[in-house]
């Protein structure tokens, strides 16, 4: 109501105005983004022999070994075959689903 009026408005209105879009944008859109990417990387970071995943293009599997680079993970696919990755192909969400505990059916 306040952007429709006609005429001139108080620049304190405006720079107020702008300051809140500004601040919005930044709680809905880039602070929950830079989270995530945290989030994602920590993970990343912290994967171990033995874990199974999936990557981003569905390939499942157990970590067999994580390479002295520490940038690329050996995944065993099927017994025997393996698989050299990068760790950031491997997906948080659905590995993450993948190893939760199954609950009991009631």
């Amino acid at each position: 109501m306040i952007l429709l009026q006609a005429g001139g408005q108080n620049p304190t209105q405006l720079m107020f105005i702008l300051g809140a879009m500004i601040l919005v944008f930044w709680l809905f859109m880039i602070r929950p983004q830079a989270k995530k990417a945290k989030q994602a990387k920590e993970f990343q970071q912290n994967l171990q022999k033995g874990t199974k995943v999936v990557t981003i293009a569905g390939i499942h599997g157990t970590i067999n070994k994580v390479n002295d680079d520490n940038t690329t993970i050996m995944l065993e696919t099927s017994p025997g075959s393996y698989i050299k990755i990068e760790k950031s192909a491997i997906s948080q969400e659905w590995s993450l689903a993948l190893n939760k505990p199954v609950e009991p059916a009631k």
